[in-house]
């Protein structure tokens, strides 16, 4: 398997500065800030970064195992809201909330249920952030 870079860097002190992130392919490069991070500002930061590889991955992992159940799917389309608290330990990503649509047809609810959490159980992404954060999943079938 290759292995996956990403780089960043970072100019001035911590609520002055500014930064870029780029992933090593060239597909994904933004800016952050104090502000895009902590505040409302423009820009990326990485608790986006983290939900973005989240909610693909979520994304693909189920798409598998809907295919591997028989029910291939048309679509599925994965957010990630990733809470990023204060705590004792410092600032910290305690819960990732994922809220994912399937257009699935031919499925019935519960099976799509118990492959949506099995597919939240066990994406490699999930499997890295679970020791720390709280994941939770609202999956539902498109209308």
């Amino acid at each position: 398997m290759p292995i996956r870079t990403a780089s960043a860097r970072w100019q001035g002190n911590l609520t002055e500065g500014s930064g870029t992130v780029r992933t090593g392919q060239g597909g994904l490069e933004g800016n952050y800030s104090f502000k895009s991070r902590f505040e409302e500002g423009e820009g990326t930061n990485p608790e986006e970064l983290i939900g973005a590889a989240h909610a693909g991955c979520f994304s693909m992992a189920f798409s598998k195992a809907l295919a591997d159940a028989g029910s291939p799917p048309t679509s599925v389309e994965t957010t990630a809201k990733v809470h990023l608290d204060k705590t004792d330990a410092g600032m910290t990503v305690t819960r990732i909330e994922l809220d994912a649509v399937g257009e699935v047809p031919g499925i019935d609810e519960a099976q799509f249920a118990k492959l949506a959490e099995a597919a939240k159980d066990n994406c490699p992404i999930s499997r890295l952030l679970s020791p720390g954060a709280q994941i939770t999943l609202n999956a539902r079938l498109a209308s």
